[in-house]
């Protein structure tokens, strides 16, 4: 016992060598006891010794530095009601708060002995010392301290002590207790500049830490970015208990108070929409961004995503800043004051990082008439200002102004990548959470047009870009796979054409002699044709099929097949297939076209002759057959493995959708309206009650779960009842068209390639491309064929 007290007298004659004793003090105490010993037990040996650290109370008193300050103040540090706090605990919290005080004389102390690096560096350590977290959480404490962490880190200066444990690194412990007592210091007032200091240090430190086993699980396989780093680094693995300590402090209420501290003076209703920026703003967004941007790449989005849209004022205070940058061009500005940019990096890289992923997760529960009608979370003018935004930033990063080629895959949560090449990395993550912002806002432009479709193409594409999107591994492929609607859809539907005569080509579809020869009887045609179609490979479903119909009495028809039969066959297959009378199919209000969810009540093969319709729709569309089915916005989303939500209900079941509005602006309590996590399924009369939770019987609906209600009944129509149709169509869909071609499309684009266009026939452009024999003249038959065809296209429309 001797060794260390006769340490702590020697370290007395000096502030910053006492703190240099109290930790090894404490690390000998804590961590370098045997394993065996259980924190219950390493407890009590700490209390065996209190009557020994009462000493350092009575030695404070010779301290010049604190006899003023423990005589005058320590009962009001300390009242009588708290005099429970051991002796050790009272002696750190004086030590801590001095600091700053007018009593204070001591010289500038090395960081590498301050409080920061030394004590906060003990893992867990308010779980010791509770009353010493209320100390540390008061205004001047936390300010001067966080403060301080900040300007070692900003000169990138290493002031922690050695690790304890290979698990338990000095700058994660230092992260977990900081994130644990911030959340008390935002609540003291004034506490603006401290937020600021704290989200810096807190990004630092977040963006140092190992990738957290909890968010890893159930992840995709290792990028090569992710399998390069050496051994060393990839087998660095966080302690279970400090790793949730560190996501669990990050929980929404510390983002609420942390978004409310930084954003809340500069809410719309509050701060200016037009004018120059000051440097507080410009600090508060940089701040935010930083640390949210790091956040991303630790913690699980649908932990924190719900209260940033929701819950705080992040949306609309980073769109009036982006606003007012791209307003008076004064981007640039971010880049400047933010630690985590070059200078001469692109001011909106941050803000577009947070905001994008934030106000795509908010559009998911927004209904029609709040984006439409009621104009939120942003007016239609502003959506207009967000396209050309989100426009300009994806080409200049895609084409005009493209990073070195780095393997991020689709990963916008590598924390290896992040590591590497952060700025690259940045940059990636805009790119994608842009195209994904913009992809649904285009969404929304098709479900009712608030601005031109051509406000999504980019001013630069031009024929040498179509010619380059042509070809694989091209830059310019590559913006058509991630941001394909900056290409106007005629130049995509040409490369789609081409790609489908390429393919065509490779497997001989457009020879003489066909491979594989049907004979189907015209009263059996969807039956013969599921047979025959079936038995053939994926290769032999590209190639050459011709068609020789029967007729009732067994007779082949007279005829040879050069495409007319094929085309023909394959509409009468449709025709058949898709009519809601075979039972495979239902419709809308709106009489298009998704898998019948009762099926399997009608078919025992239901699910084999989903597979083989979608092969039937790829055959058609690979061969350049037109066939008039009208599909569902909602099923052809699932060509495109693409999850529908809430705004997708109204073309399937408006009524449902009006009572799942109504219930999301219910003014009252939802618990009396009895409802509870089951939905009632009715099938050609058999009703059935499903669970949307398990023991959903048994959980009502309140006005905290009702969001998750709403979200948890769209999903079971939209997407769990057909989710087994859905999926064989797609099986057999993807036997001939690829998926990377289908994702060059949105929904609204698909139906026309599988249909054509509704629009009506151009007959001056006709007559223009067409070659005649003997010219064309006012009198010839053919000046009066186009009059009669004018006149005859007029009356049918």
């Amino acid at each position: 016992m001797g060794s260390w007290l006769q340490l702590l007298l020697e370290g007395l004659a000096k502030c910053s060598g006492f703190l240099f004793v109290v930790f090894h003090l404490l690390t000998t105490f804590f961590w370098s006891l045997d394993a065996s010993f259980s924190v219950k037990q390493i407890h009590s040996m700490i209390l065996l010794l209190m009557d020994d650290l009462l000493i350092i109370l009575r030695l404070l008193s010779t301290h010049s530095n604190l006899t003023e300050l423990s005589k005058f103040h320590f009962d009001r540090i300390f009242p009588a009601s708290n005099r429970v706090v051991s002796s050790f605990e009272r002696v750190l919290a004086l030590i801590t708060s001095h600091i700053g005080q007018s009593t204070c004389t001591c010289p500038s102390v090395d960081p590498h002995c301050c409080f920061p690096s030394q004590i906060l560096t003990i893992p867990f350590l308010w779980r010791f010392f509770p009353h010493l977290k209320e100390i540390f959480a008061s205004p001047s404490v936390s300010c001067h301290y966080f403060h301080q962490m900040m300007l070692c880190m900003k000169d990138h200066i290493n002031v922690l002590p050695p690790d304890i444990a290979i698990d338990l690194p000095g700058y994660a412990c230092l992260l977990g207790n900081l994130l644990e007592v911030a959340g008390l210091a935002f609540a003291q007032p004034e506490s603006f500049t401290m937020a600021i200091d704290f989200a810096t240090v807190a990004t630092f430190l977040l963006e140092a830490l190992p990738s957290l086993q909890s968010s890893n699980m159930g992840s995709k396989e290792m990028s090569e970015d992710e399998m390069v780093i050496d051994d060393e680094q990839r087998e660095k693995v966080l302690n279970l208990g400090l790793e949730q300590q560190i996501t669990n402090a990050i929980d929404p209420r510390f983002l609420l108070q942390l978004t409310t501290v930084l954003l809340g003076g500069f809410s719309p209703p509050n701060g200016s929409h037009s004018g120059q920026l000051d440097e507080k703003h410009v600090a508060a967004v940089t701040a935010v961004c930083t640390f949210l941007h790091a956040t991303f790449n630790i913690l699980p989005l649908e932990r924190i995503m719900t209260v940033l849209a929701y819950r705080t004022e992040l949306v609309p205070v980073l769109w009036n800043f982006m606003k007012q940058c791209h307003e008076n061009q004064k981007l640039s500005s971010l880049s400047e004051q933010s630690p985590y940019l070059p200078a001469d990096a692109p001011g909106w890289l941050l803000p577009l990082s947070v905001f994008c992923p934030v106000y795509k997760h908010m559009l998911m529960i927004v209904d029609n008439e709040e984006f439409y009608e009621q104009e939120k979370p942003l007016s239609l003018k502003d959506m207009r200002c967000l396209i050309v935004i989100l426009r300009q930033a994806l080409w200049q990063l895609l084409w005009l102004n493209p990073t070195a080629p780095t393997n991020f895959g689709k990963s916008t949560t590598d924390i290896f990548a992040m590591k590497k090449h952060p700025l690259e990395f940045l940059q990636h993550r805009v790119c994608v959470v842009a195209s994904e912002l913009l992809s649904q806002l285009q969404d929304w432009n098709n479900r009712r047009q608030f601005t031109p479709p051509s406000e999504f193409h980019a001013d630069g594409v031009n024929e040498y870009f179509i010619f380059q999107a042509m070809m694989e591994n091209t830059r310019a492929n590559e913006i058509l796979k991630q941001a394909p609607f900056l290409v106007p859809f005629t130049s995509r539907a040409k490369i789609f054409t081409s790609q489908l005569a390429a393919a065509r080509e490779r497997n001989g579809s457009q020879g003489l002699f066909a491979r594989h020869r049907f004979r189907i009887r015209r009263d059996h045609i969807l039956e013969d044709a599921f047979n025959q179609l079936n038995a053939l490979s994926e290769e032999d479903l590209r190639g050459l099929i011709r068609v020789t119909f029967v007729n009732e009495l067994g007779v082949e028809e007279a005829g040879i097949d050069g495409g007319g039969i094929f085309k023909d066959f394959m509409e009468n297959i449709t025709r058949a297939a898709f009519d809601v009378q075979y039972g495979l199919f239902k419709e809308t209000a709106d009489h298009l076209l998704y898998p019948n969810p009762g099926s399997g009540l009608i078919h025992d093969q239901h699910l084999q002759y989903f597979h083989f319709l979608g092969t039937v729709l790829a055959k058609a569309m690979f061969e350049g057959i037109l066939v008039d089915i009208p599909f569902a916005t909602f099923f052809l989303s699932k060509l495109k493995q693409k999850y529908n939500y809430l705004n997708d209900l109204p073309s399937l079941d408006p009524e449902l959708y009006r009572h799942l509005i109504f219930l999301k602006h219910y003014e009252g309590d939802v618990s009396d309206l009895e409802l509870y996590f089951v939905i009632v399924n009715n099938e050609y009369g058999e009703q059935t009650e499903e669970e949307l939770l398990p023991g959903g019987k048994s959980i009502r609906v309140t006005n905290e779960n009702v969001i998750t209600f709403i979200h948890l009944v769209a999903n079971h129509r939209l997407n769990f009842q057909i989710r087994q149709q859905s999926s064989h169509f797609l099986r057999g869909f993807q036997q001939l068209i690829q998926k990377e071609w289908i994702d060059m499309f949105n929904e609204h684009e698909l139906q026309l390639l599988i249909s054509g266009s509704l629009d009506g026939i151009d007959i001056d452009d006709l007559r223009a491309h067409t070659n005649y024999t003997g010219g064309y003249h006012k009198v010839t038959a053919a000046a009066i064929f186009f009059t009669f065809f004018r006149l005859f296209c007029k009356g049918f429309s």
